[in-house]
């Protein structure tokens, strides 16, 4: 039977494993074309964090136009970009400090503390997008923000949660260390 506690060598990987899982997302939301399209037929809005593209009901080509030419669309870029670089740092960084035999703690609160950077700055660019792009881009018919901007929120759903997590770490230090003796409860028949 193997039995995986907090002093389980592999369960220490979990938290660098969560970071890159966010990085994945990170990278769907910045590439993926699916910020707002059109909730139903004729598709004709689709939006990226980059670009806003239209056409018409009988037309077969898309007409797009760069949100970085609006100072919002910068912005919301700049901002969520920001966030994606520095958590890739704190993924770097969570893997020296799992990698090493005695962890750095203070270390690993540090990196706790940049996630929570990354949240802010995440949250920042995904409410400033949909915020401006309502009031200054033009929408035709029935449109949603889609699952790009869903995976956008879902890599700082998990980047807040990680922040938590390596926020709360040092204070168990010795039951990730294995510094603490097991307790047996013997009772005798």
């Amino acid at each position: 039977m193997v039995v995986c506690g907090l002093a389980c060598w592999r369960c220490r990987w979990l938290l660098p494993l969560l970071l890159g899982l966010a990085i994945i997302m990170g990278i769907i939301a910045l590439a993926g074309r699916g910020w707002l399209e059109s909730e139903s037929e004729p598709y004709v809005q689709q939006a990226s964090l980059w670009e806003s593209c239209t056409r018409g009901e009988e037309d077969l080509n898309w007409r797009c136009e760069s949100l970085m030419d609006y100072g919002w669309g910068r912005a919301a870029a700049a901002t969520y970009l920001v966030g994606f670089v520095i958590l890739v740092i704190c993924f770097a960084l969570a893997v020296i400090a799992f990698s090493i035999e005695i962890l750095r703690f203070n270390f690993v609160r540090g990196i706790g503390g940049l996630l929570f950077v990354v949240a802010a700055f995440q949250i920042i660019g995904l409410v400033i997008y949909p915020v401006k792009f309502t009031e200054e881009i033009p929408l035709t018919g029935d449109n949603m923000f889609s699952w790009a901007y869903g995976f956008g929120w879902a890599s700082t759903v998990v980047v807040i949660g990680c922040a938590f997590f390596f926020c709360c770490l040092p204070n168990w230090e010795d039951e990730v260390l294995g510094n603490i003796k097991p307790t047996y409860y013997y009772s005798s028949p």
